[in-house]
């Protein structure tokens, strides 16, 4: 188990078990539920749950994990001296006039008036920003990154030469790869495909090597960011994950920093904090914090329409299923977040959070993120029940660094379709006819099933009346193939992109946004001319 190991690797106890009475099973110890199956009895330990796809307890675990999603164990309670705290506490910090490396920048984020937005929006408070994007990697979750990595120092858990390997939307990564390249860690990041380009190419100049999943993928599945994370750490010798999901540095991180500064930069008068919640270690720390210290102070949770943190659950319904904004939301309830101090939830949407964002851009000149526009679109209402004299502080929690060929393009809003394209003083005659009104010819299609290297020679294999299941462009067949990624005996099926769009709208649009994405597919069939212009994405 978990303790186990950490025993064996800081204590030296070899192989034998102090808490089991026998043989460490380490490495070959299966959890399910609080059965230990290679054990034969109730795993009395910290209570983590190992999961394997294994229905036969005696075959070998393919897949050992611990869930993201585990009932919390912390013991805070409100009221309770922090020197009962089984966790260590650490001070806010002086910065000295030289910094001994650049992870002393992160901390000591200046807190902001804004002077436009909330009046134009009908606010009678004072309405204050944390601008969390002045931390060294530029989010709020530097944070964490660094009190994680510091607390496996501490304990033993991570060495030099040690691999560090972490699921994340991509802020935690960058701070994760900002102090592995400082302290000379290897760093493995485990994000999912829709996250930025931005973020992936700052991982890649930190020297963190990236592997993408599916973002459709269910946290539990063996392909999500989380299970290809526990796959890589099964196979990885030395490497550890540091789980900002369960790890209690993540809440700590922001009760000893982000709220004391908080508090210390608005002396105490704080009548309304506004927070987003991913992980949920934000939320956490800081409100328990304003339990303690500002227990007038309503804490009020962010949480986007597609996503399941918010409480009570029926604020939780709906028919959205994906959200682009990017750092909060989660389709599972993480460990670390304690919902239970947070006083009212909101719930959020893309087009309301990007609107908003780039007004504080514009406005305010923060140069903050999507989710920012998140928070402060719920400052913007919740905080109408507050009267002069009284305080709003929003969390900012990134910068607009991770997100410029996204909500700071005009073509990609529209594409979106959360903004609206003007139109032009004197439009071209075909500019409001829509793509069915063009006599296009039929498109030239592969099956699945053709192999890369007939793809490669053709690429004109025809194929009628059928669906189309994605685009293969002879860029990406020969890149693959050069790459070793894939044979030429192998079907077409494993290059297939997903990146084409349905279209709609009338030509003067798609001319617009034409560079958005790499394809733009019609497809006239008795079927989609059923069903009006455009072409059915979904897999025939």
């Amino acid at each position: 188990c978990h303790r186990c190991r950490l025993l064996d690797e800081v204590l030296n106890r070899g192989p034998t078990c102090p808490f089991r009475g026998g043989v460490c099973m380490w490495g070959r110890c299966v959890y399910v539920g609080e059965v230990c199956v290679c054990g034969g009895g109730v795993c009395v330990h910290r209570g983590e749950v190992y999961v394997t796809t294994q229905n036969n307890a005696n075959q070998p675990a393919d897949r050992v994990w611990i869930r993201p999603d585990l009932a919390s164990k912390c013991t805070w309670q409100l009221g309770a001296p922090v020197s009962q705290s089984p966790h260590s506490h650490q001070p806010t910090a002086t910065l000295p006039n030289i910094l001994p490396s650049i992870l002393n920048k992160i901390g000591n984020t200046p807190m902001v008036r804004l002077n436009k937005i909330g009046k134009a929006h009908g606010l009678k408070c004072e309405l204050l920003a944390k601008c969390e994007f002045f931390n060294a990697g530029g989010s709020v979750k530097d944070r964490i990154a660094l009190r994680m990595v510091e607390d496996a120092e501490k304990s033993g858990i991570l060495r030099p030469g040690d691999t560090i390997i972490e699921p994340t939307s991509g802020n935690t990564g960058i701070g994760l790869a900002l102090a592995s390249a400082v302290k000379g860690y290897r760093c493995i990041i485990v994000l999912p495909e829709k996250m930025s380009n931005e973020k992936v190419d700052v991982l890649k100049a930190l020297g963190a090597e990236i592997v993408r999943t599916p973002t459709s993928a269910s946290f539990d599945s063996p392909e999500s960011h989380v299970g290809v994370a526990w796959k890589l750490k099964n196979e990885i010798p030395n490497s550890h994950i540091l789980d900002q999901y369960r790890n209690p540095g993540n809440p700590i991180a922001h009760y000893d920093t982000t709220a004391e500064e908080i508090i210390e930069q608005c002396e105490g008068k704080i009548d309304m904090i506004v927070v987003g919640a991913g992980t949920g270690g934000t939320i956490t720390g800081i409100a328990r914090k304003m339990k303690e210290k500002c227990p007038n102070c309503k804490v009020v949770g962010v949480d986007p329409e597609g996503s399941i943190l918010a409480y009570p659950k029926h604020l939780n319904e709906t028919e959205v299923t994906r959200y682009e904004v990017e750092g909060i939301g989660y389709d599972f309830i993480p460990t670390v977040l304690d919902r239970s101090v947070v006083d009212q939830w909101y719930k959020t949407k893309d087009q309301d959070s990007f609107v908003v964002a780039r007004q504080l851009i514009r406005d305010e000149g923060l140069l903050c993120g999507g989710s920012s526009g998140s928070a402060m679109w719920t400052a913007l209402k919740a905080a109408k029940e507050l009267g002069e004299g009284q305080r709003c502080v929003v969390i900012l929690p990134d910068s607009i660094r991770n997100y410029m060929s996204k909500f700071l393009s005009d073509k990609w809003m529209v594409q979106k379709g959360f903004s609206s394209q003007p139109e032009p003083v004197s439009k071209p005659w075909w500019w409001d006819m829509k793509v069915s009104d063009l006599k296009l010819s039929k498109p030239l299609t592969l099956l699945p099933s053709v192999s890369c290297q007939k793809a490669i020679e053709t690429l004109n294999v025809k194929v009628n009346e059928m669906q189309i299941l994605g685009v293969v462009l002879l860029k990406d067949v020969l890149s693959a193939v050069l790459a070793e990624k894939v044979k030429l005996s192998d079907p077409v099926s494993k290059l297939l992109s997903k990146q084409f769009k349905q279209v709609r709208d009338q030509l003067g649009v798609r001319t617009y946004i034409i560079g958005g994405n790499p394809c733009r597919v019609v497809v006239g069939s008795l079927a989609s001319q059923a069903r009006g212009p455009g072409f059915d994405p979904r897999p025939g």
